[in-house]
């Protein structure tokens, strides 16, 4: 979650033009890493397990906690803090962050904010994406004197992959609105696999009778029973049929 009070209210582009830089000799190094928000997306939780060695079940019961979305009752999921003073991120230390280059894309937009608003243009619905500046009283980076666009600092950043691969699941929260129900506890408990822990919706796929039930291309079940990826994406397929959105899957006549 971001600290409102320290957005500024303006919308930008990615023509938007800003200074920062944040290094280990900046006196302000690491304080934005502590007592923070981080919601991670599906895609964070496929590079950080990978990154670990470990389970996405493992991943989420040892790093994470859950919050319900306040409108629709979606499970988000947010990186837990350590148990100290400063709250700090599990995986920074003095010297910086251990996980970098796997980073979750929240980190990697600061201090830049991302936001999308739906509207009508020409009587359809689209999406219109607009950026914002997280300026905190801590940070000292906006002091610095390298210079920016939103969209070459996204670039330097290696958003585009993290963004792309998120949209569709951005998607089905922006259409909460729609449903126009709360999700039930079951309705959350398979938003909750089929978006965020991997392992166990594979095995949900592969051992439980899914496959009996719904027409998967022989191809496609090749993928998603060797790449997460693959699977996340088939996930927010899954979802969107599931939640009535679109006829995404197609039920085998027996079923």
């Amino acid at each position: 979650m971001i600290n409102m009070k320290a957005v500024e209210p303006v919308k930008l582009t990615l023509k938007g033009r800003f200074r920062f830089r944040c290094h280990k000799g900046i006196s302000c190094f690491t304080k934005c890493c502590s007592n923070i928000d981080i919601m991670l997306t599906p895609y964070d939780i496929i590079v950080l397990k990978k990154r670990l060695g470990i389970t996405s079940e493992e991943f989420l019961e040892k790093y994470t906690y859950t919050l319900a979305d306040e409108k629709a009752a979606y499970p988000l999921i947010f990186l837990r803090m350590k148990d100290d003073e400063m709250k700090r991120c599990p995986f920074v230390t003095a010297d910086g962050c251990t996980i970098y280059e796997d980073r979750p894309v929240n980190c990697r937009y600061y201090p830049v904010g991302q936001g999308i608003l739906k509207k009508a243009i020409d009587k359809k619905i689209v999406d219109e994406e607009f950026f914002f500046f997280v300026k905190e009283d801590h940070c000292k980076g906006f002091q610095e004197d390298d210079e920016w666009t939103i969209e070459g600092w996204r670039q330097d950043q290696g958003v585009d992959r993290y963004d792309e691969l998120n949209r569709d699941w951005k998607a089905i929260l922006l259409m909460r609105n729609g449903i126009g129900q709360e999700l039930d506890g079951k309705k959350q408990a398979l938003f909750y696999m089929a978006c965020y822990d991997m392992d166990r919706f594979r095995r949900f796929i592969f051992e439980s009778g899914f496959l009996e039930h719904f027409e998967i291309e022989d191809s496609l079940k090749e993928k998603i029973r060797e790449d997460d990826v693959e699977l996340m994406v088939f996930g927010f397929r899954f979802m969107r049929y599931i939640l009535m959105m679109e006829e995404t899957l197609k039920p085998k006549p027996k079923a």
